[in-house]
């Protein structure tokens, strides 16, 4: 805080604040004597207090602190809208090994589907060269922050000079951030649903690359909001149309009535960054 007259404060925005911060308070409370009373966990500040934040009946405040950080830390970056970036984190970049390969069917696949890295960092970079024209505050690649597809996403960012997003997840698996992603804007998550919602609260545009269950479950989200119309249509955009249609008839469930005819066409299919950076600008176009 700025000092002010008569020993005052301001706050960081701007508003004066007499009241003791939280943050002196607990460098005040590390400070006094070592006890048996204070060294008791009944003594410890509460929101300092891991033990007793990590209770289960704190869960809505643990969910409501996993909302509340990353919005306003993008906030205060100036970041107001986002190019959304799924895919694979076992696909490998280019000439290398695939790493998560169970066996050499899926050695072969994994390997030939380096294109896709190639391609997410092409797509990447289209978005950043736009964002740079736009002070990086719009069109912001995020990812969530892992290898593979998410690592091309933000490497073709950092190819621009351009900051991106990582979201990460704790897994008990393969989840470290890559090294492309803003520092300042790595952050890490234990609620999928809060991460989830970080993905789509400031996309514009969503690309999907093949993935396993993840991507799946993320295109699935972004897809049912769009259809139920609980979010604004936005170009979704699925890389590799000869994967997605082996994986998912998208036709057969027009066909059979589960989903409207019209309903197919919320999806757009492209094999290039270029296609699919075109689909973004014509989309926008009439609108900016």
């Amino acid at each position: 805080m700025a000092k002010g007259r008569n020993g005052g404060s301001r706050r960081k925005d701007g508003v004066w604040d007499p009241l003791k911060s939280s943050s002196t308070d607990r460098q005040r409370a590390e400070a006094v004597p070592k006890t048996p009373q204070t060294l008791s966990p009944a003594y410890r500040l509460a929101y300092v207090d891991e033990d007793f934040l990590c209770r289960e009946e704190l869960r809505p405040i643990r969910l409501q602190l996993e909302l509340l950080k990353t919005e306003m830390m993008l906030t205060e970056r100036g970041i107001k809208s986002t190019v959304v970036m799924f895919g694979g984190a076992r696909i490998p970049a280019p000439g290398q090994s695939a790493w998560a390969a169970r066996n050499d069917i899926q050695r072969v696949n994994l390997e030939a589907a380096s294109v896709y890295y190639d391609e997410a960092r092409k797509f990447a970079r289209l978005c950043s060269k736009y964002s740079a024209t736009l002070n990086f505050h719009e069109y912001v690649i995020v990812t969530g922050g892992g290898p593979g597809v998410m690592e091309a996403g933000n490497r073709g960012a950092a190819d621009e000079g351009a900051p991106s997003i990582g979201l990460n997840i704790v897994l008990p698996h393969e989840q470290a951030p890559n090294a492309y992603v803003t520092p300042e804007l790595s952050f890490n998550f234990h609620y999928f649903a809060i991460r989830k919602m970080h993905f789509m609260v400031r996309a514009k545009a969503i690309a999907v690359f093949p993935g396993g269950f993840g991507t799946l479950d993320e295109f699935f989200e972004c897809l049912t909001l769009i259809q139920t119309g609980r979010m604004e249509r936005l170009p979704l955009i699925l890389f590799g149309e000869a994967f997605w249609r082996s994986i998912i008839n998208f036709d057969a469930l027009a066909e059979f009535g589960t989903i409207a005819p019209d309903d197919v066409k919320l999806i757009s299919f492209v094999d290039t960054a270029e296609e699919a950076w075109k689909i973004v600008q014509n989309f926008y176009e009439h609108r900016e």
